[in-house]
């Protein structure tokens, strides 16, 4: 799962950000509002953390600017502001949740955890190719019968893959779905991971799933 941070406190976006990453998510940062809706519009970001009060853009002009434009990713509020009356205004707005400054990380991740486990819902429990099961709302991987354990990012990296079966895709794309903007394409950390995932997925198996597409990337197909 890839996430959108739009927070112009610096330190408060760097402690957001680490603590998601260390959760398994990608996690992207802007520090104004023109950025955040920028990097919104991109909509490869599975859910947005928003706060309110930000430069050049306000967060609820964001939001209104992504909902105007039938952009339906789940938005999760951040404000100092803790009346009812701005609660309501930011719902309406179109927020999905909303959280007061200062909060509790264990209580954020929470609502992350349940914004996203509330869209995986609405849109399709399973994932499958051939044999191979994964289901994002109770976060579990099987092949045939038997489950198989995987690390966060292992699991964000499978997730990838199988809502792209047949398909192609390079180290950058992986890259920007699976870890951040940030990421140096250019390491083998990639081709580890996917490593991993092939003794995990494949080995002592068939078919075989996850191959290589030479000088490109990699692929899940059954054949």
């Amino acid at each position: 799962m890839r996430l959108l941070v739009v927070e112009d406190e610096k330190k408060v976006a760097s402690f957001i950000r680490k603590g998601l990453e260390e959760e398994g998510y990608a996690v992207d940062v802007a520090l104004d509002g023109e950025v955040g809706l920028q990097m919104a519009m991109d909509r490869v970001h599975d859910l947005i953390i928003l706060d309110i009060q930000l430069p050049r853009l306000s967060g609820m002009e964001l939001l209104r600017s992504l909902r105007a434009k039938r952009i339906s990713t789940p938005v999760l509020l951040l404000t100092v502001r803790a009346t009812i009356e701005d609660k309501v205004l930011g719902l309406d707005a179109g927020a999905d949740d909303y959280l007061t400054k200062p909060f509790s990380f264990r209580e954020l991740v929470a609502r992350v955890r349940a914004l996203l486990r509330r869209r995986a819902e609405s849109s399709q429990t399973e994932l499958r190719v051939a044999d191979l099961t994964l289901d994002p709302v109770r976060h579990t991987v099987s092949r045939g019968s038997e489950k198989i354990e995987l690390t966060a990012k292992e699991f964000a990296l499978l997730d990838y893959f199988m809502r792209n079966p047949d398909r192609v895709l390079t180290r950058t794309m992986i890259a920007e779905h699976v870890w951040d903007y940030d990421f140096d394409s250019m390491t083998n950390v990639i081709d580890v991971y996917v490593n991993y995932l092939r003794r995990k997925i494949d080995s002592d198996r068939e078919p075989k799933l996850i191959h290589t597409v030479r000088g490109v990337g990699y692929m899940l197909k059954t054949e």
